[in-house]
């Protein structure tokens, strides 16, 4: 197959683009030559999916080729507003199956919005199929299916940028910057990390049969295939763990991954976590309530806590992490960051950068994050330079799948009551086999697991 790199190309950027190029520019991540006509695929028409695929078209002039998923009210919905934005007024060719999808179309860039247990199959085979990727976090629902999609960029030499924009986040490269590269914290111990948003779904709907417009057998995949119970869109599927990794490796795996890129770290000793649903326990959804782990590093603990019931620690840093130093202590969110000195010396605070007179369309946007929008720009202009310059991006799939495997090692580490030793190089639970076994899980027939050996 003809593998199209965006190097071997030219393309025209918007007006607006150029504001944003200049600010990567000014880190070194310039392209050296502009590639034209970027063709893209989205699979994941809901929010998110088109949220990214959104940004993508903010700053380079792509052409949106076609677009998947299994719901045809999103599909249409999305090839719409596609259409409404392309400078050719193109409406992508639409599709149910990205199987087919990939087969129909050669894409250098497939972008990927579907929920959680797709993302390693779809990831996977748009590498295959010759695409790089632009992966939601987190990367997958089990670890060996992470180690797997790291196998495969490296092995076809595609470049995997993973959805953790807090890497790509102004205020908090600016953290990166000016605290912890400078030495402001001192010497840094002890790191806390938490969530306490009410996002738990909790209900009990009645079984009913599927709508004409969802195709819930496709929907479902390689998962646990459940009753359907009404539509999954809107944050219902993140309450099972049959679909994803819980709130800790939703939400945790955001503020991990950001205290490793801070810090530099990489692969714990060891993780412990315990917790479950302590609350909430009259409706149907699997995951904790309550959850608690623990990621060990020499002379480092970085504890992640999330509770979706009573009120936060701290009301102005309801998601966010401390990093305590014997120096001084940083506070950060995806909304400013406040560094504190111990003793005598001067506070620095920094609040999130917004980008609306840049990107006026920001305000007409339904749902749009408008504090996640630039983050989110300077990321896919991160990847098309990693791309462009054959370097990896500022959320490598290694980095993507460290993190999103840590959190899923602290739910094992929950479910089986102990603390868990992984060790990546032998994709083991160090003496402890029970645990090796749920690194991988089942796939429900006809799918098979993309870790085969």
């Amino acid at each position: 197959m003809v593998d199209y790199t965006l190097n071997r190309r030219n393309f025209l950027l918007g007006a607006s683009a150029f504001v944003t190029l200049s600010a990567l520019e000014a880190k070194g991540l310039s392209f050296k030559r502009f590639p034209k006509n970027i063709k893209v695929g989205l699979i994941g028409a809901g929010w998110y999916g088109k949220s990214d695929l959104f940004r993508l078209m903010q700053v380079c002039d792509v052409n949106v080729v076609a677009i998947c998923d299994v719901d045809s009210r999103h599909l249409q919905e999305a090839g719409r507003l596609v259409g409404e934005r392309q400078r050719s007024g193109k409406i992508p060719k639409l599709y149910k199956d990205y199987r087919k999808m990939l087969a129909d179309h050669q894409f250098d860039l497939i972008l990927i919005g579907t929920p959680d247990h797709w993302h390693a199959r779809q990831a996977i085979d748009a590498i295959r199929s010759g695409a790089h990727v632009y992966l939601q976090k987190p990367v997958s629902v089990d670890v060996l299916e992470g180690e797997a999609i790291l196998r495969y960029a490296r092995k076809y030499n595609k470049k995997v940028q993973v959805g953790t924009q807090r890497r790509s986040t102004a205020h908090l490269i600016d953290a990166k910057k000016q605290i912890i590269d400078q030495g402001l914290l001192g010497k840094i111990s002890h790191v806390e990390m938490c969530c306490y948003y009410h996002m738990r779904k909790n209900g009990n709907p009645a079984l009913e049969p599927v709508p004409d417009f969802l195709d819930y057998e496709l929907w479902t995949g390689p998962a646990p295939l459940r009753p359907y119970d009404g539509l999954p869109h809107g944050g219902w599927w993140r309450t099972f763990m049959e679909y994803g990794n819980g709130i800790t490796g939703d939400m945790g795996m955001h503020m991990f991954d950001t205290v490793r890129w801070l810090l530099e770290l990489k692969w714990p000793k060891k993780i412990s976590a315990t917790g479950g649903i302590y609350v909430q326990k009259d409706g149907k959804s699997t995951i904790a309530d309550t959850q608690t782990a623990v990621f060990e590093y020499d002379e480092l603990n970085c504890i992640w806590q999330h509770r979706t019931w009573g009120n936060p620690v701290d009301p102005e840093y309801p998601w966010a992490f401390i990093i305590y130093g014997d120096k001084g202590t940083l506070k950060g969110s995806v909304m400013k960051y406040e560094f504190t000195p111990v003793g005598k010396g001067t506070p620095i605070k920094k609040d999130v950068v917004y980008e609306k007179e840049k990107f006026p369309a920001d305000l007409e946007e339904p749902r749009i994050e408008l504090h996640t929008a630039p983050a989110t720009r300077q990321h896919l202009l991160d990847l098309l330079s990693a791309i462009e310059q054959d370097r990896l991006p500022v959320a490598d799939i290694e980095e993507g799948y460290i993190s999103t495997a840590c959190c899923i090692l602290a739910n094992i580490s929950m479910q089986l009551n102990r603390p868990l030793r992984y060790d990546p190089m032998k994709k083991i639970c160090t003496d402890d086999p029970e645990a090796t076994k749920l690194l991988k899980r089942p796939y429900r027939m006809p799918w098979q697991h993309p870790y085969l050996s």
